[in-house]
């Protein structure tokens, strides 16, 4: 067995984690930079506490859910530490999951219940008809949606072994897209109630759940890492 390349994997694990993280950062920097003017808008509405011009519109939900990022993060850390004390191996990264799933949700599924202008007063709308709203949703609509269970998708096989397979994760963000589709409906938003959300928003959970699968959990409960070398059997 060759012990200098064993030794060697784990900083070649920790390079690429750094460069990943490091291009993340910049890809939210770079977004957030092109999104600076519509956000900073809802700023001084956000920061008054007033409801109309902040939690009711886009801009300011978003601004919101980046502005509770220290937050988030905060209570990641004070679970991490609970949890380790506590003796578990994958604390920090069962924390990550529990909260990256809520913060990463909760405002997209805000946004797409956010009533319409006639709400309440026009009977809910259907569309049935696979693909033919997606024509209609344009880049900016498709990406939205494949942003409402992206993060689900993404840490719900961190936290839940039963939940680390791709049917099940097709089937939880298919679950959860139709429950909020049938809620558009019966509460009548003025919003169109439509099979291709449905498509998407699952379409979105599993294609983010792929790109965690080497963290998924084992059935044993602990994370899977699959960078690592099959164990060599003892002769």
């Amino acid at each position: 067995m060759n012990h200098t390349s064993s030794r060697s994997l784990p900083p070649r694990r920790r390079a690429r984690a750094a460069v990943l993280l490091g291009l993340a950062v910049l890809g939210l920097v770079s977004a957030l930079f092109a999104v600076r003017r519509p956000l900073m808008m809802s700023a001084p509405l956000c920061l008054a506490g007033r409801w109309h011009g902040c939690f009711d519109t886009f801009n300011g939900v978003v601004l919101m859910m980046l502005v509770t990022v220290p937050l988030s993060a905060s209570v990641v850390w004070a679970l991490a530490l609970r949890r380790r004390a506590a003796g578990d191996a994958a604390a920090w990264r069962t924390s990550l999951a529990e909260v990256g799933m809520v913060h990463g949700t909760v405002p997209f599924v805000w946004l797409t219940m956010m009533p319409g202008a006639r709400a309440g007063t026009v009977p809910g709308r259907v569309s049935l008809v696979p693909l033919r709203d997606l024509v209609t949703m344009g880049p900016l609509g498709i990406a939205g949606n494949l942003l409402v269970f992206a993060a689900l998708g993404f840490f719900a096989p961190m936290r839940c072994a039963a939940l680390a397979s791709l049917p099940r994760l097709l089937a939880l963000g298919a679950g959860c897209s139709a429950l909020v589709e049938t809620a558009q409906y019966v509460l009548r938003l003025d919003r169109v109630s439509s099979v291709d959300d449905v498509l998407v928003n699952t379409a979105g959970a599993v294609l983010a759940a792929l790109a965690s699968r080497r963290w998924w959990r084992t059935a044993d409960g602990a994370p899977a890492d699959r960078s690592r070398p099959d164990p060599v059997p003892a002769r």
